[in-house]
């Protein structure tokens, strides 16, 4: 090494004050600096903590901030300080200062920033001037969809658009794929639903087929017509492709096929003669958590008109939701089978604004922690246990009389 990282090509030692005064020799030659970054940062933090006791002094640890801040990137500098400021017992764990260096938060260290006072003083993210179209784009998105600047520098610092947001996109492609193969199939493009044939798919939950499992989620697959396909659709890629992009398709994922399996759930136990078919559950179920997400963190949330684009959101939702339930009370396409049911839309809600809500409010952080989060997998236990009972007993139970099948 012809010199030391961050330090200009000297080999000279790197000398800092503590809070008593005295000199610390950070580090007397380039030799003893590893190649892997933790090990370097190990080093560096372990000339602080000759005793080895995992933690330095906050003063100590602006000392090592203050020598080797250039090499790191301006907006985890600003984290660490942040991270330097909130700790009230005056130390700064090493494993605190290892998940920021290898891209890893901890509960712990999260906490550590929020309950600090210190306010960031860089210069906020929105106004960073002369960042490629990508970069704008990235940084758009962390506006949109979170609410702390700490954690929209976190997101612009470490997103890589590896891997893509996938997985929206997959299920959006499959959706028209699907609606294509029946419009030709049937030769009928609106209102779909009502051709004698449409029923008779393989995808579309039915009451009398309910025994048949998959079709408590290939439902999203078909959709009424080609109006319900484009309010859906829309809906899914405006919403959807910027929540997987923050927060990774399993999270999104796990939302989005939550609120689809309550959807048809919810129409077997509150509407249990009627059919189901359409995405409206599992995009209401990422509409709402993002919605109910912003209102949550009004203040706090950098996103662009925000007032009007909920407004608009909701009329969005509001005429897709009236057109569905105007379809149910219409004359049945396929009599005695009454048309599909819009009960579904409801159940994608109340995913969205409860298991959702906790999803999208802790960014990067592990769910498994969260007691909000384990108490709202069990209410959405409860309640899939519930349903299948109900499909299993109620409608023998209650003697109903249900259409034929398909």
């Amino acid at each position: 090494m012809s010199g030391c990282p961050g330090r200009g090509g000297s080999s000279s030692p790197a000398v800092a004050a503590n809070a008593e005064g005295d000199e610390i020799e950070v580090l007397e030659s380039c030799d003893v600096l590893p190649t892997a970054p933790e090990e370097h940062w190990k080093a560096l933090f372990d000339k602080f903590d000759p005793e080895n006791s995992g933690y330095i002094s906050t003063e100590r640890f602006r000392s090592l901030l203050a020598a080797h801040g250039s090499e790191l990137d301006p907006h985890k500098l600003e984290v660490l300080l942040a991270l330097a400021d909130s700790n009230a017992d005056g130390r700064v764990c090493y494993q605190d200062f290892v998940n920021l260096m290898s891209n890893k938060r901890s509960n712990s260290f999260r906490r550590a920033i929020l309950q600090g006072s210190r306010q960031l003083q860089g210069r906020p993210l929105l106004e960073e001037p002369g960042l490629s179209a990508s970069q704008r784009l990235v940084r758009h998105i962390a506006h949109e969809t979170l609410p702390r600047e700490l954690d929209r520098k976190w997101y612009y610092d470490n997103y890589t658009c590896c891997p893509p947001p996938w997985l929206i996109l997959a299920i959006t492609i499959a959706e028209v794929a699907v609606f294509v193969y029946y419009g030709v199939l049937l030769d009928r493009w609106v209102l779909q639903v009502s051709h004698p044939l449409f029923l008779k798919g393989a995808l579309v939950y039915h009451p009398q087929l309910r025994a048949q499992a998959w079709r408590y989620l290939s439902y999203i697959f078909m959709h009424a017509g080609i109006e319900h396909l484009g309010l859906n659709v829309t809906l899914q890629l405006l919403v959807g492709v910027p929540l997987e992009m923050v927060h990774g398709a399993l999270r999104i994922g796990f939302v989005y096929l939550c609120g689809a399996l309550a959807g048809s759930l919810a129409v077997s136990v509150a509407d249990m003669t009627a059919p189901a078919v359409g995405s409206s559950a599992g995009v209401y179920a990422l509409v709402s958590a993002h919605l109910a997400n912003i209102v949550m963190n009004w203040s706090g949330m950098k996103c662009q008109f925000k007032l009007f684009r909920i407004g608009m959101a909701l009329v969005w939702m509001s005429a897709e939701f009236g057109r569905a339930v105007w379809l149910r009370f219409s004359l049945p396409a396929a009599p005695p089978c009454p048309n599909p049911s819009f009960v579904a839309h409801l159940g994608g809600v109340a995913v969205g604004v409860t298991l959702g809500v906790v999803m999208l409010q802790n960014y990067e952080q592990r769910l498994q922690e969260q007691s909000l989060f384990w108490i709202f997998v069990f209410v959405y236990a409860i309640f899939v246990l519930f349903a299948i009972f109900w499909n299993v007993f109620a409608y023998s139970l209650l003697d109903l009389k249900l259409p034929p099948p398909p």
